[in-house]
């Protein structure tokens, strides 16, 4: 990063108090806007900081700070299921908030003490499941999805998954 980028944004970070920064480039890319121990180290570790691809945690302050990665990949799979579940005919933007709250509940308490703004890709299955199940429940409460009881929404959500499964290769 070009050293006037550096102290712009070093300025405007401190001068916020506390910042969220979501760097959408990829952690090989030359042109990547910040990379998170730089944001931690300009405010003091005063920074929610997550990435586009991932990070090693991050020491600062006598701390270790978990860096997320903000990607599409933890709300589209699940929104798209949920959808498709509930038969919407489209997707209202009370399904796109569902989903986003949905997405926040799978951050723990822990984790966001940690400095975690993502639960971890690792988790990213069951997380979708969870966003699934809010965004076709959000069709149903809003009359454009089919009228499934919550179970049989976790059911159906269940079923129309893919289980990878591999056979042998000789």
């Amino acid at each position: 990063m070009a050293f006037a980028r550096c102290v712009g944004a070093r300025w405007w970070l401190l001068a916020a108090g506390l910042a969220i920064v979501c760097s959408g480039a990829e952690a090989q890319d030359k042109k990547s806007e910040a990379v998170p121990v730089d944001v931690i180290g300009w405010t003091r570790g005063q920074a929610l900081v997550a990435a586009g691809s991932p990070f090693e945690p991050v020491s600062h302050g006598g701390r270790e700070i978990r860096i997320g990665q903000c990607n599409n990949a933890f709300i589209f799979p699940g929104m798209g299921l949920g959808a498709l579940v509930a038969e919407a005919p489209e997707v209202s933007d009370r399904m796109f908030r569902a989903a986003a709250e949905c997405l926040a509940a799978q951050v723990s308490d822990s984790e966001l003490a940690a400095g975690a703004l993502y639960p971890r890709v690792r988790d990213l299955r069951q997380v979708s499941t969870s966003i699934a199940f809010a965004v076709a429940r959000e069709a149903r409460e809003g009359g454009m999805g089919r009228p499934l009881s919550d179970d049989e929404i976790r059911r159906a959500v269940t079923d129309a998954q893919w289980e990878p499964r591999y056979g042998p290769l000789v």
